[in-house]
Parts: C-alpha cells; structure tokens; sequence
C-alpha cells in the first residue's frame, strides 16, 4: 500500500488537485499493480516563501507550477517499474491536469511490512495483504 504526500503550487484548484491524485492513483494501478482500493494521498499546498527550487536542475526546465510526488512503499519493486510508473505519472498528470511533464518532481522511500500498521493498531506483517476486519 503506497502512501502519497503531493505538493501543489497554493491556490491549485481543487478539480485540477483531485486530477493529479487521481492520474497519480491510476498510474500505481497500471504499473505496480497495486489494488484500486489503497488510494492513500495527502495534498499539500506550498507557497514560493515555503518552497524553494533550482527550476533547471539537471537541465529541464522548470516553471513556478512545480508539483512534487513522494511516494512511500514497500520494498521489491523492479526499477523497469519504477521506470514505468514515474513515466505513466507524467503523463497522467499532463493529460488529465495539465501539468507539464517538466514540472513532475517524483521521489520515492521504500520499507518492509514491518514499518506499517494500516489500521486497528495492527501490525502490518500481520495482515500482509488480507481484508481487515472492523467487528
């Protein structure tokens, strides 16, 4: 299950927001795999006093509409996924977001099972995988 934390330039509108977490959401499902139902994003706006940026970083070009992806997951994913994923994302958000494929910064942090619980105070190891129980 990926955790996202996205941040958006302030005053995104909230239609374009729910666009790049949902082109983020449909990029994990096609190349990861993962399960329509782990949608797990938070947004955050960021100011240009909050936030400051090299905007041609490793020559690209970049503008003041920066939007900065950190996905956090478990370990074992193939770097031809990752590959795939941080491609899809781009594209994803260019298409359905208009944000421009320059301005998709993606980082990710990988961890074991071990370093989750998902709900009920559960560890995670516990429950790798299986539908969790609210009774």
């Amino acid at each position: 299950m990926p955790f996202i934390r996205t941040l958006v330039p302030r005053g995104t509108e909230s239609a374009r927001k729910q666009a790049i977490v949902m082109g983020i959401h449909q990029a994990l499902i096609d190349a990861i795999g993962m399960p329509k139902d782990e949608l797990f994003n938070a947004v955050a706006e960021y100011s240009p006093d909050d936030f400051f940026y090299d905007r041609s970083f490793n020559g690209i070009a970049r503008s003041d509409n920066l939007v900065v992806v950190e996905l956090t997951m478990r370990r074992g994913r193939s770097d031809a996924m990752k590959r795939d994923l941080y491609a899809r994302i781009a594209a994803n958000l260019e298409r359905d977001a208009q944000v421009s494929p320059r301005d998709v910064f993606i980082f990710t942090h990988e961890n074991d099972y071990s370093d989750w619980s998902v709900g009920n105070g559960q560890f995670a190891m516990n429950i790798v995988q299986q539908r969790g129980s609210d009774s």
